[in-house]
């Protein structure tokens, strides 16, 4: 058999010892790589807390359900984490090597500590908000969030502007004994840390499945023929529906690339005798 497109080096074929001529496997792990040694890898989806995306972790060892406590390990070192999505073998990070793991079940101690983590956020968010308020900064603070290990504590804000929030830092860190970091997010990254349900009924995208914010133009609106009341083509956050790209079918589009003698958006198909906008069928093929 052969390896991907049919050919596997110049023999088109792998070898007898089951590889590609270097001991990796075809198919999935590629002619050579070695990277996949055929087991799949067991993986959990898990939420961290405030976010409302699906993170997903290496769980080999670990046979986790939904709604268990873990401790997982993150860009930021320890992280608490529930698990919304049990464990089960994934073809989709088979080949991941950079996939982090579940470090270990969370104890007593570790959901004690995180619901005291919790309620310390609950505490850093009204203070801050106080001290905004009494300085008059034009900012709109819309969370805290405290490290597992409570070393650093930072405050996600939107604003219009740049901010001189140096003293606001100062007094934050004297209040709270831990590094402060304030970070300033758009109104698409509120909507996506905050959550919530778009006009369909559904999760936000932002908040389920997208990676990253592609631009959005009201030309797709037009070219889809919707209507352009704001109300009807704006999301949580305000701007442009993300899903206004899914079926936009324009020039700048990716799926704008139609099939040979397909009709354009908005005309009809040429029925005249002779012409058919479909490949005629392959009548030699078993």
């Amino acid at each position: 058999m052969g390896c991907g497109s049919g050919a596997c080096s110049s023999g088109g074929a792998c070898g007898s010892g089951g590889g590609c001529g270097s001991g990796g496997s075809c198919g999935a792990g590629g002619c050579g790589s070695g990277s996949w040694d055929g087991v799949l890898k067991d993986v959990v989806g898990v939420k961290l807390n405030n976010t409302a995306k699906t993170y997903y972790h290496d769980s080999t060892g670990f046979h986790l359900t939904k709604g268990d406590s873990v401790v997982v390990d993150s860009d930021h070192g320890e992280e608490f984490a529930l698990v919304v999505q049990p464990t089960g073998p994934s073809m989709k990070f088979a080949m991941m090597t950079s996939l982090r793991r579940v470090l270990r079940v969370a104890t007593p101690h570790d959901i004690s500590w995180n619901d005291e983590n919790l309620k310390r956020q609950d505490e850093a968010f009204d203070f801050c908000q106080a001290r905004i308020r009494q300085r008059r900064l034009e900012m709109k603070l819309v969370y805290a969030e405290e490290s597992f290990d409570r070393r650093k504590l930072t405050f996600y804000f939107t604003a219009e502007g740049r901010v001189d929030f140096r003293e606001l830092v100062k007094e934050l860190a004297q209040q709270f004994r831990s590094r402060i970091e304030m970070r300033q997010i758009g109104p698409r990254d509120e909507a996506k840390v905050i959550g919530g349900y778009g006009i369909c009924g559904r999760p936000l995208c932002c908040t389920t499945f997208l990676k990253e914010f592609s631009p959005v133009s009201i030309r797709m609106a037009k070219r889809q023929g919707l209507s352009l009341n704001p109300s009807k083509i704006s999301g949580r956050c305000g701007r442009l529906m993300c899903c206004l790209k899914y079926e936009d079918t324009g020039e700048d589009a990716p799926s704008s690339k139609a099939a040979p003698g397909a009709p354009r958006p908005g005309q009809p198909p040429d029925q005249s005798p002779g012409h058919s906008s479909e490949p005629p069928p392959d009548l030699t093929a078993a």
